[in-house]
């Protein structure tokens, strides 16, 4: 049953809770709030956070300069709100001064971000056997929230009420097809990617568009080559049905100029390129083993689906190195010419720039220490990758960075006041080893390979870093490393402020020009792991961060034994602020 109620706190008998439910609902914060149009998300105000990255261009940057440099030293904790238990790697949005979050057991909340009191909540009800987990990111189009599931919904929730407007279902979650990323909403299509394609699941993952206003399906493009696609042959002449992969769990970047989405995808599955049937390479001239459109950016029109360009950055990956995250659309100065660029970075931590228009390669550099690229080609971006690191079955290899990838799902963000992309690092290799198929025993999913996870080579000790690189001349502004893992997103903010979470349960803020730490939040309930965001109610700055355990650099707490974490899971968002 999917149902939803509207509760406020310590209410002390039915009759009363019934009468605050429904003054809540006319008179609550939420009651006014006014209809999100193209506009909205086009020009936000800058007190909001309407999608995942903030703005459609992907910065995760945020004008508010009430909380800077001067001040930042008095930041307090102002409220707190205890979440369901489960990983969760939540991007509140925050609009008009109301809060929506999605526990990892899919109860949907509205709070008054000004205190975290409870206005409404929803229950979405999993079915047995779907795994509780937090999306990264909600949408918000017309009157409504829109949610994506891990039992492979995609819901449209009244943003004033909680009360459910449509329910689409765009996946069978019998085949382990879930959803992560939570969509994108552009020129009224809902764009949602799909993930969970490592579960032998035939030809892959794929993104789906929906009509905002009555969850219609629209349109289904696939990650992996198809029979019907010119580039079917990229696969080494692996049968459709023997391709896997291509999973979409990071929300793409919108150029509304173009009408394009500019998305990335996930690797091959199973990892190993020699299982996956990618090597030897075949005698077929016809055929290339590129595994298309694994580890690539793919520029979608929302409005029909179809594919304008691609790129592909790592075409025959073997190491679970994806390339699926952040799409970065910002203005570069290159050789003389100014473009519209495309900036991602993917595990390896080399930031590579595309152009948006034609997806033409225009440069790259390198970030965290990594032995798998040799070089790369100047004009293609063509890789040469470094063949003793390679898994090879019966082998173990060393390689850097592994699987969590040097740079992880927490998000890199530009600052148009740096001119800087910020990046959050981390530093440490693997010893890996292929976990061979059986003769005659059929993939039925998983990577297949270990990963013995080990500091770099003569390291400092320092895992987690945060790094500022001046995109225009490609410059390292400035470098902090810690021990501990860092394990949150990057927010710049116009306070010239760069706010990062830590696995040891902090938060930190620095200079945005210098790299100088001028705050730190006590020790937390719980580590860092999610996408911190900023926001304004009645003239007063907000930062808020959640705190969970577990989603991905969790696993480097091998690496920092001395960090403790608690016994139990605990999870709640934590709101700071300026004193009044």
């Amino acid at each position: 049953m999917r149902h939803s109620k509207l509760l406020l706190a310590l209410v002390a008998s039915t009759s009363s809770l019934l009468a605050v439910q429904t003054a809540s609902a006319q008179d609550g914060p939420a009651a006014n709030l006014a209809t999100i149009t193209a506009d909205t998300l086009l020009n936000p105000a800058d007190g909001d956070w309407l999608m995942w990255r903030r703005t459609y261009d992907g910065w995760g940057y945020s004008p508010l300069d009430q909380i800077n440099q001067d001040n930042v030293g008095d930041l307090r904790l102002e409220w707190s709100w205890g979440m369901s238990a489960g990983g969760t790697q939540q991007t509140p949005i925050v609009y008009d001064g109301v809060m929506f979050l999605q526990n990892s057991d899919h109860t949907i909340q509205a709070l008054d971000a000004t205190n975290g009191q409870l206005i409404w909540q929803y229950e979405h009800d999993l079915p047995d056997g779907v795994n509780p987990a937090g999306e990264r990111a909600m949408a918000i189009w017309g009157d409504t929230l829109i949610v994506a599931t891990r039992d492979s919904h995609v819901l449209a929730i009244d943003f004033r009420t909680g009360e459910l407007v449509w329910d689409t279902v765009i996946a069978d979650y019998t085949m382990r097809y879930a959803n992560s990323s939570g969509p994108i909403v552009a020129n009224g299509v809902v764009v949602q990617g799909t993930t969970g394609c490592g579960q032998a699941q035939p030809g892959g993952c794929f993104f789906t568009g929906l009509d905002a206003a009555t969850g219609a399906i629209l349109w289904k493009v696939n990650t992996i080559a198809q029979g019907d696609d010119p580039n079917t042959n990229t696969w080494n002449g692996v049968p459709v049905e023997n391709r896997f992969g291509g999973s979409a769990w990071i929300p793409g970047s919108y150029d509304p100029v173009q009408n394009l989405i500019f998305a990335g995808t996930g690797q091959i599955y199973p990892w190993n390129a020699e299982m996956a049937g990618l090597v030897p390479r075949s005698a077929d001239p016809n055929l290339s083993n590129e595994a298309l459109y694994t580890n690539s950016t793919l520029a979608l029109d929302p409005t029909t689906g179809e594919m304008k360009w691609y790129h592909q950055y790592l075409p025959t990956d073997s190491l679970d190195l994806d390339y699926v995250y952040e799409r970065i659309l910002v203005d570069l100065e290159v050789d003389g010419v100014m473009r519209q660029t495309v900036v991602t970075t993917g595990k390896l931590g080399i930031i590579e720039v595309l152009d948006r228009v034609s997806g033409d390669f225009l440069w790259a550099r390198e970030t965290v220490p990594q032995n798998v690229v040799l070089s790369w080609d100047p004009d293609t971006g063509v890789k040469t990758i470094n063949p003793e690191v390679m898994p090879v079955i019966g082998q173990t290899t060393f390689n850097c960075p592994a699987d969590p990838g040097g740079r992880a799902w927490q998000a890199t963000s530009y600052s148009p006041r740096t001119g800087a992309l910020y990046l959050p690092t981390v530093e440490f290799c693997s010893n890996t080893t292929v976990q061979p198929l059986d003769p005659g025993q059929a993939y039925t999913g998983g990577g297949r390979q270990t990963y013995a996870r080990v500091p770099v080579p003569d390291s400092d000790g320092n895992i987690g870093q945060v790094r500022a690189i001046n995109l225009t001349d490609q410059s390292e502004m400035w470098q902090y490393r810690q021990r501990a893992p860092v394990t949150t997103s990057t927010l710049p903010t116009g306070g010239g402020l760069v706010f990062v979470g830590t696995l040891d349960r902090r938060l930190l803020a620095f200079n945005d020009e210098t790299g100088e730490l001028l705050w730190e939040s006590p020790a937390l309930i719980n580590a860092l792991e999610s996408f911190p965001i900023t926001y304004e109610v009645d003239g007063r700055q907000y930062v808020a961060v959640g705190a969970s355990f577990g989603n991905g650099l969790g696993r480097l707490i091998s690496l920092t034994p001395e960090v403790r974490r608690p016994p139990t899971n605990p999870v709640a968002m934590f709101v700071f602020a300026l004193p009044e």
